[in-house]
Formats: structure tokens, sequence, C-alpha cells
């Protein structure tokens, strides 16, 4: 959840502000861009059906306990500095990682003693998939792991970190699924130009595979 701030009345011609209001929460912005980057980053959550909102540490512990190791979910930070964490459940319990956000980018809280470079992304989903396993005609974030294993360090262990499978809120609809289908396919996706313009939107509206 985030606050609004004094870039609410700055930002009131927003495009995004006739749909949707961000729900409250003690986090200010640092500046219009990061609201901006926050805001549109909620409405592709909340089309993703593994956006769980405001649930707390607790709750999703609970609700990843008998899932399989690889399944996640995104919620609201429970941390007043932050805006949104990822739960995961791994072969050693759930694990809930901060979302770091600046200005203009999302990542992953990272090993203090880490000499290697986060990767940032300017959209939650790009980042999820980044740490997904790479499959054949993914489109989002350009996915180029290669084999390469990430890891994510929590009460002395280092634990390996596998997004296999979001936990769904709902069932999605068969809209939403043809469109996640046309953006895992490279061969399709390339070509949205050829598209109808109304189609062309609906896919811009949400270009994640996942």
């Amino acid at each position: 959840m985030v606050t609004y701030s004094k870039f609410d009345s700055v930002m009131s011609s927003s495009p995004f502000d006739t749909n949707m209001r961000l729900p409250h929460r003690y986090k200010t912005f640092s500046s219009k861009l990061q609201y901006q980057l926050v805001l549109t980053n909620l409405h592709k959550l909340q089309e993703s059906g593994f956006y769980w909102g405001s649930i707390s540490g607790k709750e999703a512990n609970a609700m990843l306990a008998s899932e399989a190791t690889g399944s996640f979910l995104i919620r609201d930070s429970s941390d007043n500095r932050h805006f949104f964490t990822l739960s995961v459940k791994t072969a050693s319990g759930t694990k809930n990682l901060r979302i770091q956000c600046d200005s203009a980018t999302f990542f992953l809280q990272t090993d203090p003693k880490s000499i290697l470079a986060v990767p940032h992304f300017d959209c939650i989903l790009k980042l999820v998939h980044h740490y997904m396993p790479p499959s054949k005609g993914a489109s989002c974030g350009g996915n180029t792991r290669g084999g390469s294993s990430y890891y994510i360090y929590s009460g002395g262990e280092k634990i390996p970190l596998e997004l296999l499978k979001p936990l769904s809120t709902s069932m999605s609809t068969l809209q939403h699924l043809c469109r996640k289908t046309v953006n895992g396919h490279l061969d399709i996706s390339t070509k949205r130009d050829q598209l109808p313009h109304p189609l062309k939107e609906f896919l811009q509206d949400y270009d994640a595979p996942i």
C-alpha cells in the first residue's frame, strides 16, 4: 500500500487517476517520477492475478506453507520504508524479500557482502520474470539467465532463489490468459504494430508473460 503525498495534487491529471487510487500507507514518494512508477506498476500488479495487496507476512507465510517450493506472491510491504514485498516458498521455508525502489527502478534486496551488481527494472513483473527459469520465446525483460543461479541470504543461510509458480488470487479471464500467451511468444509480440489499435493497447497495458 502507498500513501497519498504532496504529489497527489500534481498528479491529479494523470490518466491513471480517473481509474484507480493508491491504497493508504505511511510511505511517501521521493519524486513525481517515483509516484508515477509505483502507480503504473500497481495497475499491472492488480492485473497479474498474484498481487495479494495488504496481507501481512504472517498471512503470506500461512498461504505459501502448503505450496510447492518455488511458489510466490507479491504483497504490500509491512515495512513503511518500502512499497512491495516478494514472498517465496523456499526449501528453508517462506522468505519475504523487500522490493527496493529508487526514483525509476525496482530491484531486490541484496547481500551486503555481495560484489555483484543487482539488476534493476522499471517493471516489477519484469523483475519477477528475470528470476524465473528461462523459457523459449519469452519477451518480458529480456530474461538472459543462461542457467545462472541466484541466491538470497537469510539468517546466515545462502538459499537458491527459485520463482517457479505465482500463487493466484483468483482465476484469470480468458482474455488475460491469451494476452500472457502472446507476450510470451517473441515471434508474435514483435508484430504488434500490425494489430488493430484496440488490441495493441490491450497488450501494452500488460506486457508480461506471467
